[in-house]
């Protein structure tokens, strides 16, 4: 019987790990992350903030430039970092870049009372995207608004967007409990109760609705609600691991905000050694063939034990 969690026993999340995995994580340096690159499984470090953000932004118009009429193409992606997001806009408009056949998957929405969030909402991810990167593209430079996908509960306009266009890239952040999106592990219960999902099954998910670990809501009310978790949705639409893996590319991008010096670790350890697993979804990524984690050096930090 696996270890219950210590943090939201009714539900698997990371700390029912086996105790080994998790005590060489905490052991691995931040140059140790280097050295767990392998075929298919790219870790890159950035000096600077403005590097790092740069070069994401940088996968938007790298992955724009290769749309065509006959081949249409883009990106998917995050709400997490979005410090990338007005960047991604001046490139377009410096450079401009024609963006007629591009496309643009925002991986996920709240929900509240059965529905994705309206674009007014405080908090909603497509409010975030129009606001910060696409309001700001010039008009004559704008892709068609049916080349902007955002999930909604109509789930399939979303699913099938994937089969018309190419998704180059789909990049992510990784939250405190180790999801890319809001893949998160599922709650303690029914056929889940004594082992979550084989990474098999959690792999058939596509785009759902999720609901949320308790160490999500607590995450994004620290980081988008100043800490008012009763304004933070239960439940979200996120884009699944199928469409994930429709994706050529996975690039996720850890400054050091959104997850913990030992997460970061966590999970490029399981996806560099091939050991998957549903209660730390974001190793389920090492199955894909197209890996690459990104990092600010200085956002790596240490797991060391420290008091302040």
């Amino acid at each position: 019987m696996r270890p219950l969690s210590k943090v939201a026993p009714e539900w698997w999340d990371y700390t029912t790990l086996d105790r080994a995995i998790l005590d060489d994580a905490a052991r691995l340096s931040a140059e140790d992350l280097l050295g767990l690159a392998r075929p298919g499984f790219k870790v890159v470090f950035y000096d600077t903030l403005e590097d790092f953000y740069l070069a994401e932004a940088l996968e938007y118009i790298t992955a724009w430039r290769q749309a065509t009429e006959e081949s249409p193409a883009g990106i998917c992606g995050p709400i997490g970092p979005t410090e990338q997001l007005p960047l991604v806009a001046r490139l377009v408009n410096e450079l401009e870049l024609d963006l007629r056949h591009a496309h643009f998957w925002g991986m996920d929405e709240w929900v509240e009372d059965g529905r994705e969030v309206s674009i007014e909402h405080p908090l909603s991810f497509r409010r975030a995207d129009m606001a910060l990167c696409f309001d700001r593209i010039r008009p004559d430079l704008r892709m068609p608004e049916e080349n902007l996908h955002f999930p909604t509960v109509e789930l399939e306009a979303y699913k099938t967007s994937y089969d018309r266009a190419r998704c180059l890239v789909m990049q992510g952040g990784q939250g405190e409990v180790k999801h890319w999106a809001f893949n998160d592990p599922p709650q303690r219960a029914g056929a889940y109760h004594d082992a979550p999902p084989s990474p098999a099954e959690y792999r058939k998910l596509a785009t759902r609705i999720v609901d949320l670990h308790p160490m999500t809501l607590i995450q994004n009310a620290r980081t988008s609600g100043g800490g008012v978790v009763q304004n933070v949705p239960s439940q979200a639409l996120s884009v699944g691991p199928v469409e994930t893996w429709k994706a050529k590319k996975v690039s996720i991008w850890q400054a050091g905000n959104h997850d913990n010096p030992f997460g970061m670790r966590l999970t490029t350890l399981m996806i560099s050694k091939r050991l998957p697993d549903a209660a730390a979804p974001m190793s389920l990524l090492a199955d894909h063939p197209n890996v690459q984690f990104n990092f600010y050096r200085h956002g790596v930090g240490s797991t060391s034990a420290e008091m302040h």
